[in-house]
Order: structure tokens, then C-alpha cells, then sequence
């Protein structure tokens, strides 16, 4: 059934492009009941999103069936496992419009970001000169932004620490938005590296990337996108993006944990010192030294997370089946739903932008007199999951002078029931705490 919904005064809400009530059916967690059976209602997929029974399924085959190291072994659970791991690979690479060879397999976003902040700064001392042609070292820039996860902001001051490279960045607007003001002056002839998500996991904010990569190509700089927010839910192709590295998470895109991305342009990977080191990374050992493999095996020390990876790829036919596109339109609608809801309620303020455009589905907001820890633990008896802290973006509610918000995130599985929700666990919050 497709949700709909009805606003006084304004009739009719566009029915939702995706079947809510079907895509639940397969979410095995979203039928149970929690804090005294209670409705889940599941509004923290920007944390981690659930698993469909087609990824739990597709892991525990694995395990079942083949389980055998990939790329170790000739007997036949070995050559099954390293088919269906480089068949991930391939599906993986394809949802992303990039050929298998440009897909590395990491933890998660976190690890493939360090992946290309340590190899920066290895570069400066590869004993192979085809190695140090991306090193990082005094007189030298990166550049991000005020609004970066920490995952893509504390790598990075590392490699400064590491190296002596200036760490500079872009600042934040009144309404949530990159301040591109000074972007040539910021982004110059000494950056070496701009990395830059592509959403915001706090603030919802799409950035202009276009603008941005531009600039650093007019200057020479390598490019990092974080997309663990906009891979999930969005159309991305490497082709059209004009990045040299991309990285996202399983997890957050209705895979398992414990497996990301490093998508990196193949003559950038190639150049680029290895990370670990190990078994499968090599070329040649001898006891007085060590070649690597190419890319992307040069970057996969040590047995890979085989059931992961083939889960992941569950996870991509999954979306790939409801369509990026609906899937992204889906989310619009729900944003817009969620920002008047919230809109209607005193007290309420929201953290960042204030309309769909150029947004995503992340909500931050704050609710007056009530701290943001104290709003979640009333939505959680309330069987309602949210987000609450400062959502691993510290400067971000420096910036915006909040101690945390509470942040609603959303996903194929929500509908406007669950916004609903929230802006009645919201006002419960306000009651319970004598604000209103």
C-alpha cells in the first residue's frame, strides 16, 4: 500500500513513491515491539540502517554453502568464494558506474578515508619513486569543511601532524549551507587534497561538488568525497561526479557492518603506497624486501570480509530494485513532511537547512528547555529511535551554539506515519517536561 497523508487546510499529500508497507514486510526487525510493546518506529538510519532478509539471507548462505578464504586454495569452496567476492566486487562497482578494478574493500568509511590519508603520507618515504608522486609535506594544504563528520576531519589533521601540511577549511553559513565565499582562496596552488561530503549527516545539506571540483582541479588537487549519506540514497556515478576517491558504508545502505568502499580513479590508485601490509597484497617476497600487487588487491591486506561484501552486494540489487531514484524522491517527499510537522510545533528548531532544496533526509533540531538527550529518551519510550549527541560533527553545533540536537533520519522503510510519530513523541516531550 502506498502511504498518503492529509494536512488541514491543505488536502491531500503526494502519495510516496515507494511501498512502504511492502518494504517493511522485509525487514525482519521492523515487526517487533520494544519498551513494553511498543511500535518500533526506526527514525536512526543515518546511524545504521537495518538489513532486508534478502542480505541476511545472502550472508548466511555464504556461510552455509561456501565459506572458504577467496583468492587462497584450489579446492572447490575456495574458487566459490572467490567468485562470488569478485562478483560483489563487480555489482558493488557497477551501482556506482565504476569498473571492478576501482573498487577496494575496507571496514568502512572511516577506514578507507585513513586508507588515503595514510598513503599520502607513506608516499613521502616509499623507497619505489612511482610511489611519491601524491605525497603530502610541508608547505603543503588539505582542505575540508566545517560541517565533516570526524571521520573525515581528525584523518586528516593526523596527516598534518604526521607530515606538516597545513590543514585549512571551508565555513558554514546561517542556514546550514558550505560558505563558498573564499573557495579560490581557501582551495590554491597549495592543496594537495580537498576532501568534502557530499551530505551532511547532521545538517542534511547536499553540497555543490560541482563548484568545488572544479576549483580543485584548476589548481592540481586530488578530490575525496565522503558519501556515506548520499550513496544510500541518491543517484551517484563516479564518471559524472569528477572525483578521485568516493567512499561509503554497507552499513548505512541496508548492508552488513564491518564492510566499505574505496572507490579511487585507477591511475591515482596505481601510484598510490599500500596502507597494511601482508598476505594477498603482494607481488613478490624475498627476505630483503617486498613488491605489492596492483590495485585494488594492493589495498586488501590479510583474508577480506568475504560473507560482507557478498551482503553488500544483496543490499545494492536490493536498492537497485526499488530504483535511486524513487528512492531519493521518497526521501524528499518525507523531508518536506517532516520540516513542516516541525515547523508546527513551539519551541522546535531546526539545525540547518529549512526547505528540501539541495537537502537531504537527516533533521537536527532542538527543542526549547528541553535538553537533546532528554527529547530522545521520551521518544524512546515511546518506541521511537533517534539520534541524539553532536553526531560525530563537534564543530558543527560549536558552530551553531548547541550543546547536541536530536536528529531524525530516514530510509526506504519510512512513511509518514512515522514523522507522525515523531512530532507526537515531540509534543509528549514538551508535556512531560512542562514547556508547553
Amino acid at each position: 500500500m502506498t502511504q498518503t497523508a492529509s494536512r488541514p487546510g491543505t488536502g491531500a499529500l503526494k502519495p510516496l513513491p515507494l511501498d512502504v508497507e511492502a518494504i517493511r514486510a522485509d525487514f525482519p526487525i521492523l515487526s517487533r515491539t520494544v519498551r513494553d510493546g511498543k511500535k518500533l518506529v526506526y527514525l536512526d538510519s543515518g546511524a545504521t540502517s537495518q538489513k532486508p532478509r534478502s542480505v541476511l539471507d545472502a550472508e548466511r548462505e555464504f556461510y552455509e554453502r561456501y565459506n572458504a578464504a577467496p583468492h587462497r586454495g584450489a579446492h572447490a569452496l575456495a574458487e566459490e568464494a572467490t567468485g562470488h567476492y569478485e562478483a560483489a566486487r563487480a555489482t558493488i562497482g557497477a551501482f556506482i558506474g565504476a569498473p571492478e578494478r576501482e573498487i577496494v574493500f575496507t571496514r568502512n568509511s572511516t577506514e578507507s578515508i585513513n586508507l588515503v590519508a595514510y598513503a599520502l603520507s607513506n608516499a613521502a618515504t616509499a623507497k619505489d619513486p612511482a610511489f611519491r608522486e601524491y605525497a603530502v609535506g610541508q608547505g603543503d594544504e588539505i582542505v575540508v569543511s566545517e560541517m565533516e563528520h570526524h571521520a573525515n576531519l581528525v584523518p586528516w589533521q593526523q596527516l598534518c601532524e604526521r607530515t606538516g601540511a597545513t590543514l585549512r577549511w571551508l565555513g558554514l553559513t546561517d542556514d546550514g549551507r558550505l560558505d563558498l565565499s573564499d573557495l579560490a582562496t581557501v582551495v590554491n596552488e597549495r592543496t594537495k587534497l580537498v576532501a568534502i561530503t557530499q551530505q551532511s549527516n547532521i545538517l542534511g545539506t547536499i553540497n555543490p561538488l560541482g563548484e568545488i571540483i572544479a576549483r580543485a582541479r584548476e589548481v592540481g588537487a586530488l578530490v575525496l568525497v565522503d558519501g556515506a549519506q548520499s550513496v544510500p540514497h541518491q543517484p551517484v556515478d563516479v564518471t559524472e561526479l569528477g572525483a578521485d576517491f568516493l567512499v561509503f558504508s554497507g552499513h548505512k545502505m541496508l548492508g552488513p557492518t564491518g564492510i566499505g568502499v574505496l572507490w579511487g580513479r585507477y591511475e591515482v590508485l596505481d601510484k598510490l603506497p599500500p596502507f597494511m601490509t601482508g598476505g594477498s597484497m603482494i607481488e613478490v617476497v624475498r627476505m630483503e624486501g617486498s613488491t605489492f600487487a596492483a590495485p585494488p588487491q594492493r589495498f586488501e591486506a590479510g583474508v577480506p570480509m568475504t560473507a560482507q561484501a557478498i551482503g553488500l552486494a544483496a543490499a545494492v540489487e536490493y536498492l537497485q530494485a526499488l530504483g535511486m531514484d524513487r528512492v531519493e524522491e521518497h526521501e524528499k517527499l518525507l523531508t518536506g513532511y517532516a520540516l513542516e510537522k516541525l515547523a508546527e510545533i513551539p519551541g522546535v528548531t531546526v539545525i540547518g537547512p529549512q526547505d528540501t532544496v539541495a537537502r537531504g533526509g537527516a533533521i537536527s533540531f532542538t527543542v526549547e528547555g528541553i535538553h537533546p538527550h532528554d527529547v530522545g529518551q521520551v521518544l524512546d519510550d515511546h518506541g521511537i529511535a533517534v539520534r541524539v549527541g553532536h553526531h560525530c560533527a563537534w564543530p558543527v553545533v560549536r558552530r551553531y551554539g548547541v550543546p547536541a540536537t536530536t536528529r531524525a533520519t530516514f530510509y526506504v522503510h519510512t512513511g509518514y506515519d512515522d514523522i507522525d510519530a515523531l512530532a507526537d513523541g515531540i509534543r509528549a516531550a514538551q508535556k512531560f517536561f512542562g514547556t508547553v
